[in-house]
């Protein structure tokens, strides 16, 4: 008999709800839940396959500890064993940053990736923190660090009222939207010119976003920063800005913006002054409009600033805050707000990488440096030593993969949580993995501070938990004791210490709806049969929209959630300044004193004029990073591994659609297939991201059959956004030409097999 069940799909940032079909304990089918509060019955390709992501046979079933130099099945005791005594003698012998930490971007996907790292990075004590954020969206958390006092107070459009959206280095209709929470983001621009709006996609690739526009601009890739000043200064030069409140450093960013004219940008660009004006006066007549930057605009070499400037025009055209425009979401998760009034801002370099000297950025070093912290000596402390790596595989995802890869081998020990022995998790000492989604519980906390509808919904497991598996929470739960010096000790302990600190603090907070009551007492009314059950009843009672634990009976708890099993609309996204701010000032700081710092730079980029090619990356709507290349249903068609380059640029160089092109970069190279076509612009070449599933060890059958090239190794990983550290992925110069006869033959044996 056949069963079925509601599940949050955990695959993309759009966070769609999804029925899922089971017989047994698989899943057979899954289809948009058309009563979910949010999704409304959307789903993609993604989500559609999510039972063939969940039963991929390459899964671990058990933990794997190396022994006399082979990964072996073992026991969870024994894996956990084998953790405490490989951890612990480094951080008592050579001090806690000799301990790295590498968060992979599936952490913002799962419960457990939400509520245990911030513990595990706080008992360890580490510095050395690493994350996928510093090749993907670090620029947008600096940004907003700077302008609001919050990293992580990021503004999103409001989609389904806007008049005018202009997506620059976004490409929502593959990525289905990213530091934007929307499910149906296609749908959503649809709707958008159904209503008469106006579409404007700035991006050096003619994607399926921009083919939907109204108005696509091809700009050279890396200058988007550019572009923007110069739209910025358009509304000054001809009175388009619009009356601003709370907000502080106007008359200084005039000043700043003088020599970012259309004519004096356009050459850099490659964008006529006329279309800049273009876009700046109907950005500014449109009743209301938003503009929305992501990935391309991030992985640049002036990402923050672009960041910046994004939010800049938003807050010069009157749209930060108003309805229609850029607004802060409020999650049901949230801190209780507080009062407005000044904060404790946003600090940057707090402490530096040791080899190179790079600021941290929100607690985290640059992605990009975590070789040269394990295989480079200093004066200046221990190197990484021992490495905890939870859902990463920077093998591919950081640039100088090889580099890497021979680092990770120099480690005294290694841990991956993981549920594939993949590209990075091979070099482990012990690998523990997490059961499939359907068997794990699922509450984004993450994306609802994103969400461009504030809601709040909470999927138990759809499946129980297969014998000899252990809960994802309960592995890190268990990884933190052992890397703390308490292994053994009751995981549990771990949740009730994080609920008594939390509570502890609730009711010393004149602001808190529990002020002056007693923790113990708090403690003691949760609900939930887990801890993390527990910890989200907590969250959602102190939240927002909580109840108060009963001084709000109308508000919300878990109890109240389990009983809305499709979630909870809680309206649309609302004006909220000037609570939202937590700068030194309590206003909109517009000119920060590290942007203001980093602006020469960007006036030194208007005479440059790259020559030759440079590469940008490709998103694939059946694709996630490296996840999903195991999943059969996932790759094939457009999903492939290929170079696009312009008509044009392939006749100069002699390359033939389909024949395999060596690529060369600062980093190194690969030979992929070409695919000869005009969606990107003359002088760009384009690798999609997450690929290169051909290192010995890995477990990936499928992925392995088709591993394509690691674009990241063309990149050395000394190319930073300097106030960010996040990793320059798009806009970087490489060579391309014809590939040898020797190299030509595996490519075309694959080719053969695909066709």
């Amino acid at each position: 008999m056949s069963r079925t069940a509601l599940r949050i799909c955990p695959l993309c940032e759009a966070t769609c709800g999804l029925t899922l079909t089971i017989e047994g304990t698989r899943v057979t089918h899954a289809r948009g839940d058309r009563d979910d509060v949010f999704s409304r019955g959307f789903v993609c390709p993604k989500g559609a396959s999510f039972g063939a992501v969940d039963s991929d046979p390459d899964r671990l079933r058990t933990p794997l500890v190396r022994r006399d130099g082979e990964l072996c099945e073992a026991t969870w005791e024994e894996a956990f064993d084998a953790v405490a005594a490989g951890v612990r003698p480094v951080v008592e012998r050579h001090g806690p940053n000799s301990v790295g930490v590498v968060l992979g971007n599936p952490n913002v996907h799962t419960m457990a990736g939400a509520l245990y790292p911030a513990v595990l990075l706080a008992g360890l004590g580490t510095r050395s923190v690493f994350t996928a954020s510093t090749v993907d969206q670090m620029p947008k958390h600096v940004s907003s660090g700077l302008l609001f006092g919050d990293a992580n107070a990021i503004p999103v459009p409001d989609l389904d009222h806007t008049d005018h959206l202009l997506l620059i280095g976004a490409n929502p209709l593959e990525s289905n939207g990213s530091l934007c929470t929307a499910a149906d983001f296609p749908g959503k621009l649809k709707a958008l010119k159904a209503r008469g709006g106006t579409l404007v996609v700035i991006d050096p690739r003619r994607t399926r976003t921009a083919k939907l526009a109204d108005r696509h601009v091809a700009v050279r890739p890396g200058t988007d920063a550019l572009l923007l000043a110069a739209m910025a200064r358009v509304l000054f030069d001809e009175g388009l800005v619009e009356p601003i409140q709370h907000v502080q450093g106007v008359e200084e960013l005039v000043a700043e913006l003088a020599e970012f004219t259309p004519e004096a940008v356009a050459g850099a660009c490659d964008v006529e002054a006329g279309v800049i004006r273009a876009l700046a006066r109907d950005l500014a007549a449109a009743p209301t409009a938003a503009v929305y930057g992501r990935i391309g605009s991030c992985t640049v070499p002036h990402g923050t600033l672009a960041s910046w400037l994004v939010d800049v025009l938003n807050i010069l055209t009157g749209n930060l805050d108003r309805p229609g425009g850029a607004l802060f979401p409020q999650a049901a998760t949230d801190r209780t707000p507080r009062p407005a009034g000044p904060g404790r801002g946003f600090a940057l370099g707090r402490w530096h990488s040791r080899v190179s000297g790079h600021p941290e950025a929100k607690g985290e070093l640059p992605l990009s440096a975590l070789a040269e912290e394990i295989d480079t000596a200093t004066e200046e402390g221990e190197p990484v030593r021992a490495l905890i790596a939870v859902a990463a595989n920077p093998v591919l995802s950081a640039p100088d993969g090889d580099r890497l890869d021979k680092a990770l081998d120099s480690l005294d020990f290694m841990v991956s949580v993981d549920p594939y022995l993949n590209e990075t998790s091979r070099h482990a000492d012990v690998v523990l993995p997490p059961p499939p989604p359907s068997q794990s519980p699922h509450h984004d906390f993450a994306f609802n501070t994103l969400a461009v509808r504030n809601q709040v919904r909470y999927t138990r497991p759809a499946i129980p938990l297969e014998p000899g598996r252990m809960a994802e929470t309960e592995i890190l739960a268990r990884l933190i004791l052992a890397v703390t010096g308490m292994h053994g000790a009751d995981p549990a302990a771990v949740d009730q210490m994080v609920i008594d600190q939390t509570l502890g603090k609730a009711v010393k907070d004149p602001h808190s709806l529990v002020y002056d009551s007693d923790p113990r007492e708090l403690a003691g009314r949760l609900t939930g049969d887990t801890g993390p059950e527990r910890r989200l009843d907590m969250m959602l009672r102190l939240g927002p929209y909580g109840d108060g634990f009963g001084a709000r009976p109308d508000g919300l708890s878990l109890e109240k959630l389990l009983a809305h099993p499709h979630g909870i609309d809680l309206g649309p996204l609302r004006p909220r300044l000037p609570q939202p701010l937590k700068t030194r000032s309590g206003q909109v700081e517009l000119l920060p004193g590290p942007i203001a710092a980093d602006l020469p730079r960007l006036r030194a980029a208007l005479a440059e004029r790259p020559e030759g090619l440079v590469l940008v990356g490709r998103r694939h709507l059946r694709s996630n990073n490296s996840w999903m290349h195991n999943v059969p249903a996932l790759t094939g068609g457009s999903n492939r591994c290929t170079l696009h380059l312009h008509p044009e640029d392939a006749e100069r160089l002699g390359v033939e659609d389909g024949a395999a092109v060596r690529v060369k970069g600062a980093g190194g190279e690969v030979v992929a297939p070409a695919e000869v076509t005009d969606t990107v612009r003359r002088g760009v070449v384009s690798l999609p991201h997450g690929w290169g599933h051909d290192r010995p060890g890995a477990r990936l059958g499928h992925a392995s059959k088709e591993p394509g090239v690691n674009v990241n190794q063309l990149l050395d990983g000394r190319l930073l956004d300097p106030l960010s550290g996040n990793a320059v992925l798009n806009g970087v110069p490489v060579e391309v030409g014809p590939a040898s006869p020797a190299e030509c033959a595996p490519v075309t044996e694959k080719l053969t097999a695909l066709t």
